[in-house]
């Protein structure tokens, strides 16, 4: 099985990725996270003066598919997650599950305020980051089998597992 989950820059995709995987600990499970498969700094574009993280252009799509295939060759389920995840059909028509965490804009500013992993971000680019998911990272209109997921809260995982295993 091969699953996405999307949503925005703190939404709550990697830890919904973790407790996919604690769930089923007793199989192969292999967890993708598409910021690692960003391409070099110098090959990305700029916004402004910074380097911009949130365009399409910034994710090398041929090597987060060809990781996704091997790993699927490998391990029972594989758990691709990123702001992204449905923007690139050739890697969307992989997923056998499709899962996404809403949040709302306030919710997202409020978390990503706290969010220091990459240090503070100026709030013209917290607004950016905004704009590029609803631009890149929302779920295409036609994809309707995608179980969505509240991301302001705390996730229950057992109605994920149920879908999960229809």
């Amino acid at each position: 099985m091969i699953i996405a989950i999307g949503g925005s820059s703190t939404a709550g995709k990697s830890t919904l990725a973790a407790k996919i995987g604690e769930v089923y600990d007793h199989k192969r499970v292999k967890i993708l996270c598409q910021d690692s498969y960003v391409k070099p700094e110098s090959e990305i574009p700029l916004i402004r003066d910074h380097i911009d993280w949130e365009t399409p252009d910034s994710i090398d799509f041929k090597k987060f598919y060809n990781a996704i295939v091997m790993a699927s060759e490998q391990n029972e389920i594989v758990i691709a997650e990123g702001l992204m995840i449905y923007y690139h059909r050739q890697t969307v028509d992989l997923f056998n599950k499709r899962l996404f965490v809403e949040i709302d804009k306030a919710t997202f500013l409020k978390r990503k305020a706290r969010d220091l992993r990459w240090g503070k971000e100026p709030p013209w680019y917290m607004e950016h980051i905004w704009k590029s998911y609803l631009q890149y990272g929302i779920v295409p209109p036609v994809l309707n089998d995608v179980f969505r997921v509240d991301g302001r809260r705390t996730i229950d995982i057992y109605p994920v597992i149920n879908f999960l295993e229809q």
